[in-house]
């Protein structure tokens, strides 16, 4: 026999998921800052700066320009800008800085989200127990396993880590970034979408309305009020054998 699911409300689950969503920017954020100033990134982004504006006054020109406005300047103009930077792109110092920018760029990115899911959606939800956050705690939710026994350390670590800090934020981020930098195009996008959509379709038509995250660990959101949860398989096994015998006795002969 199947324990029913008191499945979370999508209003609980959104303002939970909101509250969560700012402690995350929030720690994300601070982490970055305390990132950036261990690895030097300022002093990298004012020498590039510098840099842009040696080049600039010396040949007159301004980089950050769109292609239309690259391509609406007289020939001669083309020339000079093409000059300089060419000359920016032999500079060593500069193309040093600019390469630390990239490379820090991931780096600060990709430790910081990764602190603060560890810390928000890993290490919190060990400490308060049943798979809850802060924003789930507050409003009365919790996380089990799909046949109503508590997740063990493994799922938590699969739905956390592997689900949403891997598949749902640092693959947007990376491509995100690559589009950015003119590595990657189409394709890039093209991924983007699948992703959203195939998020979107597991909250609609999953048994559980779930998330990537979720099914990627068999979890599922539940209302922690009304939720029986069970410590164990055995202890299903017996609450669901005392149930068939409770049935048994009570029918007629």
């Amino acid at each position: 026999m199947a324990i029913d699911l008191q499945k979370a409300s999508f209003w609980k689950r959104t303002a939970a998921w909101l509250f969560d969503g700012i402690l995350f920017g929030i720690l994300a954020v601070a982490c970055g800052v305390l990132i950036s100033w261990l690895l030097g990134y300022d002093a990298h982004s004012t020498a590039l700066e510098n840099a842009y504006a040696k080049y600039e006054q010396a040949y007159g020109v301004v980089f950050e320009i769109s292609l239309e406005e690259y391509e609406a300047q007289t020939e001669v103009q083309r020339e000079n800008y093409d000059a300089a930077y060419a000359a920016l792109i032999a500079d060593e110092e500069a193309m040093y800085a600019y390469n630390m920018m990239l490379s820090q760029t991931l780096v600060i990115l990709s430790v910081s989200i990764l602190l603060a899911v560890a810390v928000i959606e890993w290490l919190i939800p060990l400490k308060l127990g049943n798979g809850q956050t802060i924003g789930k705690k507050i409003f009365g939710l919790a996380l089990i396993r799909n046949d109503s026994v508590q997740m063990n350390n493994m799922q938590l670590f699969t739905r956390s880590i592997l689900g949403k800090f891997t598949v749902e934020t640092m693959i947007p981020v990376l491509i995100v970034l690559m589009i950015y930098w003119g590595t990657m195009g189409v394709a890039g996008t093209a991924v983007l979408i699948i992703l959203a959509f195939g998020q979107l379709a597991c909250l609609i038509f999953t048994r559980g309305n779930c998330a990537i995250h979720d099914l990627m660990a068999g979890t599922i959101v539940v209302d922690y009020a009304s939720q029986t949860i069970f410590r164990s398989t055995e202890d299903l096994i017996a609450y669901q054998k005392k149930l068939a015998a409770d049935r048994a006795a009570r029918a007629p002969y």
